[in-house]
């Protein structure tokens, strides 16, 4: 060998490049290198802690490869560690050979032969040695020692780009365990589960095990406090994208000025003080999934960019000339009539029909009245650990109670109410087993009605006439025996009664509860 040939470098770098993994790349790395250098064997050694570890062999026993050096037990490692450069063992050196008795093509003690190392130097940091060894005495003599630094330094440079291309796969590895273990662990703590065995639910449930493992864009509507999280998280779960992240966007907290930057990210100095670049919502969830809340707050020209990316699969951060290709799934949410809102120009009709491929309604708590008390359970049992109550139940009257309220704000305050119950329960228990939570600790008992057993109509309670003492009484009897009358009339259905009563729902609900009126499943008043 005179010189390095450009063929041998051409080698080297193709191995490198073409390799599948470290093994394959080393492998390659030795074949260019013995096409330079004839021998019997070669070794690539990587360093760790004050250990050479074999990373490639070719020429001696494959249990190499398992053998770990411990440098100050092999001199002639120790020598090569030491160096700057090549290091030429005479060929009658006492020294042992660390290699004696593994070559391949010689079975027992090695007789005189040829053996040299090369330090493997990159910015001054040893990352292991290449040795080569030959039963023809003296055969790396005439190897000119440029030609050895330059392939010492090449090797060098092969081995540190070789690591670090496998710390970054480790890395990247590591990364993605982390994220899916993050992911299963979200699912798990905040309960991935939808609860509920009413036919309504019944009816989402089989919706979004037939829409989860598609790419439709989804619309997810209801009323505030129903779930529609949650059947975010079910989709995204059941879904091919599982193990990748799911990204929460809450659109009625973001700015107009900053929603552009929030979604599709900013490069350094698009804008007074974006002092660095940023990715957007977009870019983190590429390959996973976006959830977009409360998107019915959009502006109309946010929904316009929004519309954009969608439409093209692309994104253009804020400040930067060129897009890029995205791949997310996108799901939205709203409590809005989002039809409605398109109607009276509140929303664009071709965003709106891009996100509701496939629309999924949940249903309000009082549509699945059923419902109430498998969920007051759940909610009952996370307050159990929260609280660190051995046990904690139900009293029978609560269990009758809980069905019967109408739950204006849906699960999230049954969810509320429990938590509220349990502390009161346990705060005036003075037994330290079982703690029961009570009707009075929900606290409902003035959002129900409780209907006398003379039941008087609407028409006849206006002719009605009562004893009272002043103004003020009479009103609120005159109102109480209105409302009662008009509820009797619709079978407890609180929205007919309001239509009846041509008021508010919501406006009906409070009334009662001003006035101390109880609705019960036995029909009956007590007012």
């Amino acid at each position: 060998m005179q010189d390095i040939s450009i063929s041998t470098l051409l080698d080297m770098t193709a191995g490198l490049a073409s390799g599948h993994n470290d093994q394959d790349r080393f492998n390659k790395l030795l074949d260019a290198i013995r096409k330079a250098v004839q021998c019997d064997c070669v070794a690539l050694l990587g360093l760790q802690g004050d250990t050479l570890v074999p990373l490639a062999i070719q020429g001696v026993t494959r249990d190499t490869l398992g053998r770990r050096f411990k440098v100050s037990d092999h001199p002639r490692f120790e020598q090569i560690c030491l160096a700057e450069g090549v290091v030429r063992f005479d060929a009658d050196s006492d020294l042992p050979d660390p290699f004696d008795g593994l070559l391949l093509d010689y079975d027992g003690e090695l007789p005189m032969h040829a053996c040299m190392g090369l330090p493997l130097i990159y910015a001054d940091q040893l990352l292991g040695v290449l040795t080569f060894d030959s039963l023809t005495p003296n055969i790396f003599d005439a190897i000119p020692e440029r030609s050895l630094d330059a392939l010492s330094a090449i090797v060098a440079s092969h081995l540190k780009v070789a690591l670090t291309v496998s710390q970054l796969e480790q890395q990247a590895k590591q990364t993605q365990q982390k994220l899916e273990e993050l992911n299963q662990e979200v699912w798990e703590r905040d309960g991935g589960e939808i609860i509920g065995n009413s036919s309504a639910m019944q009816n989402l449930k089989d919706d979004i095990s037939v829409v989860a493992p598609s790419d439709f864009t989804i619309l997810i509507h209801g009323e505030t406090g129903v779930g529609k999280e949650l059947v975010a998280r079910s989709l995204h779960h059941q879904s091919s994208r599982s193990h990748q992240p799911l990204i929460y966007v809450n659109c009625a907290a973001i700015a107009e000025s900053l929603i552009e930057s929030e979604l599709f990210g900013h490069v350094k100095g698009a804008f007074t003080g974006a002092d660095k670049s940023r990715l957007g919502k977009f870019a983190l969830a590429d390959g996973g999934t976006l959830f977009l809340d409360e998107i019915g707050e959009l502006s109309l020209t946010a929904q316009s960019k929004l519309l954009r990316a969608l439409q093209n699969n692309e994104i253009q951060p804020v400040g930067q000339d060129s897009v890029q290709s995205i791949n997310v799934r996108v799901l939205a949410a709203t409590n809005r009539n989002l039809k409605n809102e398109v109607e009276q120009g509140h929303f664009r009709a071709d965003l709106y029909h891009r996100l509701s491929v496939y629309p999924l309604h949940v249903p309000p708590l009082r549509e699945r009245e059923e419902d109430a008390v498998l969920l007051a359970g759940y909610f009952l049992e996370q307050a159990r650990k929260k609280l660190g109550i051995i046990q904690l139940k139900f009293s029978r009257d609560a269990l009758v109670q809980l069905p019967r309220y109408d739950w204006p704000g849906n699960v999230r305050e049954l969810e509320h109410v429990i938590n509220r119950a349990a502390l009161k329960a346990r705060a005036k228990s003075s037994r330290a087993g079982t703690i029961s939570v009570s009707a009075i600790d929900l606290a409902l008992d003035h959002h129900d009605v409780t209907i006398a057993p003379s039941k008087p109509s609407a028409k006849d309670v206006i002719t009605h006439t009562v004893a009272v003492k002043d103004l003020r009484q009479a009103t609120d009897e005159y109102q109480a025996k209105l409302i009662i009358a008009a509820l009797e009339q619709a079978k407890f259905n609180w929205a007919q009664a309001a239509r009846e009563l041509k008021v508010d729902r919501a406006n009906l609900v409070r009334l009662a509860k001003r006035l101390g009126i109880q609705v019960t499943k036995q029909h009956k008043i007590d007012y």
